[in-house]
């Protein structure tokens, strides 16, 4: 285990990152929140971090979401319970309330993927799920709200009577459901999860790097808008693409029958 509860690697043009406090399923407290938000700021602004894999440490837990130890010593000692968002608390902006982050984040889940857990998954761009994975959103049963985008995030990818079934139960779903409504790209068994997991990253990396940041901003802010609106919106990555030198490499190679050579430029 980590001494902060994240490790954080680099290779081959993705980073690593790892939630580390298997003992207690990961569950995040505020140190992990802090941590995490120097990592998000370090990808962003790292050109050669074309994708991120974000997993959970051993075989039992994705995450089991906030640390409700550490929520209930902080409401003994007068500390106010946040709402919406992490406006004001550690680690603001998390990667839940982060919109502007432009590299593609994939999740890895094994085993429970609960509350903020299961939230951080919403929040990926590709999710990919053991057999064993465990989805849930259970603070109705706590007092608590789904208050990392979770109320916002589920009627948006589920159908709205399932999200609302799922938000106002606390029912767990397990990975085939998530499969079938669309929530992870794949399940796989445990064995080849990081196999299925380094096949997206691959072609992520494979990918101009550029268009990926394009893409993803232009699809994430253009969700709510109609689509007359959608074509004529701002998107600085896609400016930057559309003026670079990889926009001219891709079809130069093509022409040229040889792969493109990428320089994020």
């Amino acid at each position: 285990m980590s001494e902060t509860g994240v490790r954080y690697e680099k290779k081959d043009h993705v980073a690593y990152v790892t939630m580390d406090r298997p003992e207690v399923l990961n569950a995040m407290d505020r140190r992990m929140h802090t941590e995490l938000a120097g990592i998000w700021d370090d990808v962003e602004a790292d050109d050669d971090v074309r994708a991120v894999v974000l997993t959970g440490a051993g075989d039992r837990a994705f995450s089991v979401g906030q640390d409700l130890k550490e929520r209930a010593r902080l409401t003994e000692a007068g500390v106010e319970a946040s709402t919406f968002g992490s406006a004001g608390q550690p680690g603001h902006p998390r990667l839940t309330d982060r919109f502007t982050l432009s590299k593609p984040v994939v999740a890895r889940v094994h085993g429970y993927a609960l509350g903020g857990g299961f939230e951080l998954v919403l929040a990926c761009d590709i999710a990919i799920a053991s057999e064993e994975a465990v989805f849930a959103l259970p603070e109705v049963r706590l007092g608590l709200i789904a208050g990392a985008g979770g109320v916002f995030r589920l009627p948006r990818q589920l159908p709205q009577k399932v999200a609302m079934g799922y938000l106002l139960t606390g029912r767990r779903m397990d990975a085939a459901t998530a499969l079938r409504y669309g929530l992870v790209n794949e399940v796989v068994p445990f064995s080849e999860l990081d196999r299925c997991v380094a096949e997206w990253t691959d072609d992520l990396v494979r990918a101009a790097p550029l268009s990926v940041r394009a893409i993803k901003e232009s699809a994430s802010r253009s969700l709510d808008l109609p689509l007359e609106k959608a074509f004529e919106a701002s998107y600085p990555w896609e400016e930057r693409r559309r003026r670079s030198a990889d926009a001219e490499e891709g079809a130069r190679a093509f022409a040229e029958k040889r792969d493109p050579i990428w320089t994020g430029r």
